[in-house]
């Protein structure tokens, strides 16, 4: 196997209602990565791309193909991915893998998807299908009712309290918001309180509106390449040393393990034993926060905190810029935006960008060497990848 590593990295703006289609963006995040890397679109032997929802949104199928013809590569192998939330993340899984057997020496991977350009009803009926079809939605399953039931179990499995748990939630996504007030190409610019989460609108108890991440449009790229070549481009390599997948069945499935979803702790095994580390080797996580109840529950699957503990990590500040871990610094999905196909790259790409020093300085961990992205689709689709600086 070879060492593959990261070169260049592209990121559309996360909004409401993006005016690009998703083969604009898509195309546009490709373009910035090209030329961060040096390279010319002649240059692609591959793109991978994560996209959900596409078919739905804009009534575009196959877009992989169209964003390869639209930045000029033209008759490359063009593969979509679908995973839900963690679509992105397996692109780049596969990506990985292409090039470090040496089939490829130079692909494009990332995602994209324009969620919020269906509405709120569609967009939630859409994420429904990503629980059980025929079993969970005809119940009337949706994803916050999901995890607010996790949440529930969460409470009364460690023992605590359901209001203690709230505090805990409400303080998982006001660091959220603290950190993505300062990204750029996040989505929601607006710092909050506790108070402003525990008095926002209810959704569906204890989960409130603003425990809940937004639907989002945008796009996430970069370019892998071999050692050898990317040694040649740059003098600031990312290598990705180590992955992860697992996948689950339905909720229903998974009653003897829940609410921890036991496909997290059999991928980052994984992630965490290509790359040789443990959870004390992580300089910074970004995690799936779809809801803040989310991001306990990882944190403690990711080894960061025992179980019944994650809340902890935000109450004590273990969780922020100069703790232990710190955790989505991005702002996640909470602030960052979610739109599903773009957002296990752009995790990976944040991170990219923190150990380049490339984020604004208000986020900025000190001297990131070792990261994590963990990113959590439909039902329980797991995909990890451990990034390591090479200089």
């Amino acid at each position: 196997m070879r060492k593959v590593a990261i070169l260049g990295v592209g990121h559309t703006p996360f909004t409401f209602l993006a005016e690009k289609t998703a083969v604009e963006l898509f195309s546009e995040a490709s373009m910035e990565a090209i030329n961060q890397s040096n390279l010319k679109v002649s240059d692609i032997q591959a793109m991978f791309v994560g996209n959900v929802l596409g078919d739905f949104s804009e009534g575009q199928g196959m877009i992989q193909s169209y964003a390869a013809d639209e930045i000029g590569a033209k008759n490359i192998p063009a593969s979509r991915f679908e995973g839900a939330c963690a679509s992105g993340t397996m692109a780049i899984r596969d990506a990985f893998m292409w090039v470090t057997s040496g089939f490829y020496d130079i692909v494009i991977a990332g995602g994209v998807d324009t969620v919020s350009k269906m509405g709120t009803p569609l967009a939630t009926r859409t994420f429904a299908m990503f629980t059980d079809a025929h079993y969970e939605y005809p119940s009337g399953l949706t994803f916050p009712g999901a995890f607010a039931m996790l949440a529930h179990l969460y409470s009364a499995k460690y023992s605590i309290t359901l209001s203690r748990l709230k505090q805990q939630m409400a303080m998982v996504s006001v660091q959220s918001h603290k950190y993505g007030n300062y990204n750029h190409l996040g989505q929601l610019h607006k710092v909050i309180t506790i108070d402003d989460v525990l008095n926002s609108g209810m959704v569906t108890s204890p989960l409130q509106l603003n425990d809940c991440c937004p639907f989002s449009d945008g796009a996430a790229a970069m370019i892998l390449a071999s050692e050898e070549i990317a040694k040649r481009l740059t003098d600031k390599p990312v290598y990705i040393t180590g992955l992860g997948q697992a996948s689950s069945g339905r909720f229903s499935a998974q009653k003897e393990y829940l609410p921890r979803l036991y496909a997290r702790d059999v991928s980052v095994r994984q992630a965490y034993a290509m790359a040789g580390i443990t959870p004390k080797d992580v300089d910074l996580c970004e995690l799936h926060d779809c809801f803040s109840i989310a991001s306990i529950i990882a944190a403690e699957s990711l080894g960061f905190a025992e179980f019944g503990h994650g809340g902890e990590l935000w109450e004590k500040g273990e969780a922020d810029i100069k703790g232990r871990i710190p955790i989505n610094m991005s702002g996640g999905l909470k602030s960052k935006g979610h739109p599903l196909g773009a957002t296990g790259a752009a995790q990976a790409i944040d991170i990219v960008k923190q150990m380049r020093e490339l984020v604004e300085q208000e986020r900025q961990v000190e001297d990131v060497k070792v990261g994590l992205t963990d990113t959590l689709g439909g039902d329980g689709i797991i995909c990890n990848l451990v990034l390591q600086r090479g200089w």
